[in-house]
């Protein structure tokens, strides 16, 4: 079990986290998990595999590496014969599935997961057992990718492919190709289909919004085309800057979508990701302040606040997934190497399509 003398000094961030706190938020996500491996979002809610990962990561800035492979190692045996995974599973319980069908950034995000964690553990071991799952999950989401460029949401409970796509969920698919690309060069397989498909992808997401639904209303559709890499430098800025006022309520974080007076610790610790990643640790540093008032006591946080009418706070729930988020964001900031890599970009393809490229 993690103690505040064994946690690292880049997950101590003034005014977010000493190393107490850092140690009872770690404490909490392990307390969750279930012996099998899996993290649901608490006790009794579902596991649905993006969140399941993002809350390993969490686990391996903390060093819980083996928490954090038994994690990885519950998706390879839960792995669908397509390479997918259903949506949701009842607390972690493969049997109990409660959502049938197959979301493609669900599926993708295991390779941001297993990149991290061999970053993080230097283990070839571990990249070598996860390579065929992450291979599977990489075709399943190809499979559904359109002559846009664009990735389709889902395939239903009976295999039909819902061939609408989300920009954030594509966009999160983004740096999920960039991650299984660098896993295949580490592991001498090249593979230039999915270079392809990744700058196809970028390209989408960089110049044709057409092609995605139209959810702008939602604060992850501002934000993800930069978090997953597709939109950097000026073009980043301008991106964030101009919804700015829109989505940030000073001293409380980041709404979850227009026009609610609902502000949400996902999509807050996202967004301080975000600007990290873009160079402005100082704004992201504020953003991580301001949702302080999440914390609960134990160490998990909340997943939001209504802060107009009868303010409160909403859903009463304390999930993984937000904790998870929150100590990214902090590794990030605080220089991890294991995080900085996976979502500053470093070692992770670059100029996968010139923008000149036909449409």
């Amino acid at each position: 079990m993690t103690s505040p003398e064994r946690i690292a000094e880049h997950l101590v961030l003034p005014g977010v986290l000493t190393a107490e706190q850092a140690a009872e938020t770690v404490a909490g996500i392990l307390a969750v998990q279930r012996e099998d491996g899996a993290i649901p979002w608490f006790r009794g809610h579902h596991l649905d595999p993006w969140d399941h990962t993002e809350a390993a990561m969490a686990l391996d800035t903390a060093g819980e590496h083996e928490a954090a492979a038994r994690a990885y190692e519950w998706l390879v045996r839960h792995q669908n014969a397509d390479g997918s995974w259903y949506a949701a599973y009842h607390d972690g319980d493969p049997d109990d599935v409660t959502d049938r069908g197959r979301e493609s950034n669900f599926v993708a995000y295991l390779a941001v997961g297993v990149w991290h964690h061999y970053l993080a553990t230097g283990d070839d071991a571990f990249l070598d057992r996860m390579w065929p799952a992450v291979y599977a999950s990489v075709e399943f989401v190809l499979a559904l990718q359109q002559p846009g460029g664009q990735i389709g949401w889902k395939r239903e409970a009976d295999g039909t492919p819902v061939t609408d796509a989300l920009l954030t969920g594509s966009s999160s698919i983004h740096q999920a190709l960039r991650c299984a690309l660098a896993i295949a060069e580490a592991r001498e397989e090249p593979q230039p289909d999915w270079e392809l498909a990744a700058g196809a992808l970028g390209h989408a997401i960089r110049r044709h919004p057409e092609r995605f639904l139209d959810k702008s209303r939602y604060s992850m559709d501002w934000y993800y085309p930069v978090l997953g890499g597709a939109v950097t430098g000026p073009e980043a800025k301008a991106r964030i800057d101009a919804q700015w006022d829109d989505f940030v309520v000073p001293g409380l974080g980041v709404r979850c979508v227009l026009p609610n007076p609902w502000v949400t610790g996902g999509e807050s610790c996202e967004l301080a990701l975000t600007l990290w990643a873009m160079g402005e640790s100082d704004r992201a540093l504020e953003i991580l302040q301001s949702i302080r008032h999440l914390r609960a006591e134990g160490g998990m946080y909340w997943t939001g606040f209504v802060f107009e009418g009868n303010q409160a706070v909403w859903p009463e729930e304390l999930t993984t997934w937000t904790a998870g988020s929150l100590l990214l964001a902090v590794a990030a900031l605080g220089g991890d190497e294991a995080t900085v890599a996976v979502f500053g970009g470093e070692r992770l393809p670059r100029g996968l399509e010139p923008d000149c490229c036909a449409d």
